[in-house]
């Protein structure tokens, strides 16, 4: 339900049976196949019959596309499939470090510490280079600086987007890298059981010697 202009509240779901006012509309079977252009009486009927709902899938379309379906399994299963589209949803978070072309390298290493600590948070981070003054006209100190940055991050970053100059500033973002799976470990070779040794015993003869 959504709030109309004029205080009521309009009803998104599709019209349903005999909400569905229309002298005729193009049918579709339960199983997709196409019936074709019946009566509004007739529909209902075949409804009916099937122990169905007929529903408007189409209203905008001349005459309007209505479906033979269970309309409450039907809204049933799209709740469940919003729930699990909702719960896998990632919200990714960005995060903004700026800089100065001429940071110390205190300053640099502190605040190389903070984008590595957003990154293992799951977070991209956006940084910023700030230039002032003559700064603007050495554009290549922020993207020394950029790359430097993405270099002493190493592998557990990856650069979405490339340095860019936008005005006074130049910005790139860091995403975090996808951990590679653990490699199974290799299992030892098994090696042959060894034949057991069988003494054989010397054969005695019964018959008497000369």
């Amino acid at each position: 339900m959504k709030p109309s202009t004029t205080g009521g509240p309009i009803s998104i779901e599709p019209r349903i049976n005999e909400r569905i006012r229309v002298p005729e509309v193009r049918l579709v079977g339960a199983a997709g196949e196409q019936i074709g252009i019946v009566r509004i009486e007739d529909a209902l009927k075949l409804a009916m019959e099937a122990d169905l709902d007929l529903v408007e899938v189409s209203p905008e379309s001349k005459p309007p596309v209505c479906k033979l379906m269970d309309f409450g399994k039907f809204k049933y299963e799209a709740a469940v499939k919003a729930r699990e589209a909702r719960k896998n949803q990632v919200n990714t978070v960005i995060k903004e470090m700026k800089l100065r072309p001429k940071i110390d390298q205190h300053d640099y290493d502190t605040k190389k510490g903070h984008v590595e600590r957003f990154l293992a948070q799951g977070d991209k981070v956006k940084i910023t280079i700030m230039f002032r003054g003559r700064e603007q006209s050495r554009p290549e100190l922020g993207y020394r600086l950029l790359q430097r940055l993405a270099q002493d991050i190493g592998e557990t970053a990856v650069i979405e987007s490339a340095p860019l100059q936008d005005g006074r500033n130049m910005t790139m973002v860091l995403a975090p890298a996808r951990r590679k799976p653990a490699a199974k470990p290799a299992k030892a070779p098994v090696a042959p059981a060894a034949e057991a040794e069988v003494e054989v015993a010397p054969i005695e003869s019964d018959s008497p010697t000369e």
